[in-house]
């Protein structure tokens, strides 16, 4: 322990973290990226938030962050840089790319991929961000998939009314033409929740079949 705290007061050149270099550098890549994927989308104003605001500035306040580490990671030493697990950061990078080409109309080359809202991009998202963990379960995922997507629906498209695509197009058609997009949202929310719902026992059932068990593994 004393030979690898000598190491590090001892070490040399511009970079005197290693640790807080590869932390910004990932942070303003990732505010980067988040920064091209929403540069479609209308800021709005404080009055009237658009679809962009938000997350632009959160990738604002990320990439911030990231310039922070790494002036960090020249003016203070620090931590060797360690390896780390490649599963996470990568099950996450598929997540958010998922759902940005799934929530809107996305095109690659002379293919357009259509635009599915948040009522298909948003269940993808969770299911495939949960799988970062080794302790991804599958019934619980069905049930935070469908019950987060329908609590975004009413805050962001109902609640703050940003103009975020929804569902696509054609689920729209299928509702009576006098129905408002507010009642069309609320309903598709509330199948979504009821979908999450219906899981539930399914969840609690095992987990209280499970219980016994475990209990007699971990008694003496």
């Amino acid at each position: 322990m004393n030979d690898h705290r000598h190491a590090i007061r001892g070490r040399a050149g511009l970079v005197r973290s290693p640790s807080a270099l590869a932390g910004g550098l990932t942070l303003v890549a990732l505010a980067a990226v988040a920064l091209w994927l929403t540069r479609d989308l209308a800021q709005g104003t404080l009055d009237e938030i658009g679809s962009g605001l938000l997350p632009r500035w959160l990738a604002i306040g990320v990439g911030g962050s990231g310039v922070a580490l790494l002036v960090l990671s020249v003016l203070r030493r620090g931590e060797e840089l360690e390896p780390l697990p490649l599963r996470g950061p990568v099950v996450l990078s598929i997540a958010i790319l998922a759902f940005a080409v799934l929530v809107r109309p996305f095109s690659i080359g002379d293919m357009t991929l259509p635009g599915l809202g948040l009522v298909v991009a948003g269940p993808v998202a969770v299911f495939v961000s949960g799988l970062a963990s080794d302790e991804a379960d599958w019934l619980e995922l069905a049930i935070l998939a469908p019950g987060l997507t329908a609590f975004c629906m009413v805050l962001f498209g109902d609640l703050l009314s940003l103009q975020i695509p929804l569902y696509p197009d054609a689920l729209a058609g299928s509702f009576p033409g006098s129905w408002s997009p507010k009642a069309v949202l609320r309903v598709v929310a509330l199948v979504l929740a009821l979908v999450a719902a219906a899981f539930a026992p399914l969840c609690w059932h095992r987990r209280l079949r499970r219980g016994p068990s475990a209990r007699r593994e971990v008694s003496p």
